[in-house]
């Protein structure tokens, strides 16, 4: 093993986190591994023109790349320019982060430079996207697999996926983390007029394939007596927002996109009950933090969802079946008390990050230069 083990990690907007699961995991492992000795470098996009530049946080190398723009296009900019820096590397190991320019690894490879790529979700099966894009992520999909030195998968169904173009030895599954939260501030609950205890949250993009229009119209059928609390943004211009929206009954607040993280976690934690309606994916960052929180939870039932909460939570499939669950779930507190048990117990099992980062550090050692 090389004397100073290295880490570079790409295919994220960079650190520290502020567009969502895979920065907050890279902002994870990179503290993590510093603080075990690693050399860690991140690259991060920067909008704008000019050189690249360098500086460091929390001890930790980053590497500013400045790109036009901030839409799909800049990213593939922005992660082609990466991935030719990233392979002057020379003595360590690419952590790359989705597989969405994965034939851009191509660049790795015939560099010699050892590159693990986390393939991330079914990105082409979801309905959100157009035929080029489906095609785009399909020929990128294979392309991480065969261009990868290694592939993880952060759910078994994933593995199960990519074992359909790769053999099983070249794939580790390792799921998603989040922190356990153990107490939290009833304030902000509070500022937004909210009762600890009585309501429930759904927080998700505003997206067919994650069942708000089933889950709002599902709790929407009849009075409550608490509140449905939705994150997110929503547009009456956009059509299937508007039907949401017009969807809801009183009882159902559209609270906007929140990215405080004590916010969220308050909400989490003083919640009666969260609902999760993604249909896709592997483990879902949302769910696992529910998980965290104590939360019940109502999900989506497929098998993504059903292997990271597990058998102790409610699952629905349809509008029917949410007013269903609600109806007998609210009739039922000493239920809840059990799912939220479960919870904790299926998280303290699985995902914590000490768990997750070990199994990466773990993992990356193997692919450290001799």
């Amino acid at each position: 093993m090389s004397a100073v083990r290295h880490i570079a990690i790409v295919g994220i907007r960079g650190i520290p986190a502020a567009h969502g699961g895979f920065e907050t995991f890279a902002e994870h492992l990179a503290i993590h591994l510093r603080e075990r000795g690693w050399r860690v470098t991140v690259y991060c996009q920067v909008e704008g023109t000019g050189p690249v530049f360098e500086d460091e946080w929390e001890g930790i190398r980053r590497v500013n790349v400045p790109v036009r723009g901030d839409g799909p296009a800049s990213t593939i900019v922005f992660d082609w320019k990466v991935t030719n820096l990233a392979a002057k590397t020379r003595d360590g190991v690419v952590l790359t982060l989705g597989y969405n320019t994965a034939v851009f690894c191509a660049r790795l490879r015939l560099a010699g430079v050892p590159n693990v790529i986390n393939m991330d979700g079914i990105e082409w099966k979801r309905a959100k996207w157009g035929t080029v894009a489906k095609t785009w992520f399909w020929l990128n999909d294979w392309a991480g697999c065969w261009l990868g030195n290694h592939l993880v998968a952060d759910h078994p169904e994933i593995k199960a996926h990519l074992m359909t173009r790769v053999r099983d030895q070249k794939i580790t599954v390792i799921p998603y983390g989040a922190d356990a939260v153990v107490a939290a501030d009833e304030a902000p609950v509070r500022e937004l007029g909210l009762a600890p205890g009585r309501y429930a949250t759904v927080i998700a993009r505003a997206e067919p394939e994650n069942s708000l229009l089933e889950i709002v119209s599902g709790f929407s059928r009849k009075p409550r007596g608490i509140q449905l609390v939705v994150l997110g943004k929503y547009d009456r211009a956009h059509a299937y927002q508007r039907r949401v929206l017009e969807a809801a009954s009183d009882e159902v607040m559209f609270v906007g996109a929140i990215y405080d993280k004590r916010v969220v976690s308050a909400l989490r934690y003083h919640g009666t009950l969260y609902v999760h309606g993604h249909q896709v994916g592997g483990t879902n960052p949302s769910l696992v933090e529910a998980l965290g929180a104590g939360n019940a939870v109502l999900a989506h039932d497929n098998r993504f969802n059903r292997w990271v909460a597990g058998e102790a939570q409610r699952y629905f499939d349809g509008a029917e079946a949410v007013s269903a669950a609600f109806d007998d779930l609210l009739a039922h507190p000493d239920v809840l008390q059990q799912m939220r048990e479960a919870s904790r117990a299926r998280h303290a099992a699985q995902f914590t990050w000490a768990r997750i980062l070990g199994d990466y550090e773990a993992l990356l050692s193997e692919y450290l230069p001799h």
